[in-house]
């Protein structure tokens, strides 16, 4: 299979969702699936998906459909989950401690590796037998262990600061929680998760539909 090029964003964000269902599908042992049946799941049209699909590869046999194993498996490869990521969590506060506890994390290949913060009252306290640790053995302990994803999951004053410590040594990606948009540099890549932006896009989306029903 070899993958094409220029692929939007907007279809590699509708590839998690595929994996969701389709690895639901594959506990519930469904072997195959036809595009329209996948479509009435996922709530994407049959076209959609056989065009998001096509970005990467035949897949599909007209008059049988998909086969959910087959197709679960490539579109892991697809994402990189075929592959093990070591991750730490920066800041271990509400949202941190509960991305900590996540157990799907862990099944996922993302091996969480440690948890750092500066609050005296956290160190070497553990969260799922990992212990917190002091911020002052971040620089060695990403060395060390070889880290590839950092979760920034402190206040946006310290965010920044996180930032250039972890990539100084060699963290590639960030998921950033920190309501800031993070300077890094090209070889970096960063994942934005800002909740209060989430949050505004549903309140305008339920001011949107409370208009609709005034007029009804």
């Amino acid at each position: 299979m070899e993958k094409k090029r220029s692929i939007s964003m907007a279809v590699i964000k509708r590839l998690p969702k595929y994996y969701r269902y389709l690895r639901e599908l594959d506990k519930n042992e469904v072997d195959r699936i036809s595009s329209k049946e996948l479509s009435e799941r996922i709530g994407f049209t049959a076209s959609q998906i056989r065009q998001d699909l096509n970005c990467f590869g035949d897949f599909g046999q007209q008059g049988y459909g998909y086969n959910v194993k087959e197709l679960l498996y490539q579109i892991s490869v697809i994402l990189g989950l075929n592959k093990e990521y070591n991750t730490v969590i920066i800041g271990a506060g509400n949202i941190g401690q509960a991305i900590a506890n996540y157990t799907t994390f862990d099944k996922m290949a993302f091996n969480l590796k440690g948890i750092f913060d500066v609050n005296v009252k956290l160190i070497g306290l553990k969260i799922r037998d990992i212990e917190i640790r002091d911020m002052d053995e971040l620089d060695g302990f990403l060395q060390r262990e070889k880290i590839n994803i950092a979760i920034i999951c402190v206040p946006k004053n310290r965010a920044q600061g996180v930032a250039d410590v972890v990539t100084k040594n060699g963290v590639k990606g960030i998921w950033n929680f920190a309501p800031i948009d993070l300077k890094v540099s090209e070889d970096v890549i960063v994942e934005n998760v800002h909740l209060n932006e989430s949050l505004m896009t549903l309140s305008y989306l339920l001011n949107e539909r409370e208009k609709e029903e005034e007029f009804l």
